[in-house]
């Protein structure tokens, strides 16, 4: 969610706004090749009535890029198709559904109860702008696992 850290990636952003998608929630469950015990984000499909009065929606930012080719430039940096897939989906803005590319990790690399660690997950907190208050401090409350 990186506003800076897209750009350092050569992407050429045209616009960027906040996304969410219902149904879905962000975990910490992708283990990190280079940090075994370190967790990465990861999308998570989420029950309507899981206990909550309302559903569950992970929240993040939709960039557009300068050119649709462009999104290929981030395969590698995700390290898809190996440790994420990457595929399409409808995500809720204010300006109504949007296509968008997403990143969804690959079932024999999840673990349960990691945690990110500091530096990533100041990577996410940089999207402060596009996230809700609540959501942010979620994040923010986020153990690390450092």
């Amino acid at each position: 969610m990186n506003p800076e850290r897209v750009t350092d990636r050569g992407l050429g952003v045209v616009r960027a706004v906040s996304g969410r998608l219902p149904g879905w929630g962000m975990r910490f469950n992708k283990q990190s090749k280079d940090h075994p015990d370190c967790g990465h984000a990861n999308l998570v499909a989420t029950p309507a009535n899981n206990g909550r009065a309302e559903v569950e929606a992970a929240e993040g930012v939709l960039y557009q890029l300068a050119d649709s080719s462009m999104i290929l430039r981030m395969d590698p940096f995700e390290r898809a198709p190996i440790n994420y897939s990457r595929e399409c989906v409808w995500v809720q803005s204010d300006e109504g559904p949007i296509a968008s590319w997403t990143y969804f990790a690959n079932p024999a690399l999840l673990q349960a109860n990691l945690r990110p660690s500091r530096a990533y997950l100041a990577h996410l907190l940089a999207g402060k702008p596009f996230l809700s208050p609540g959501y942010y401090s979620m994040l923010a409350a986020q153990p690390v696992s450092d």
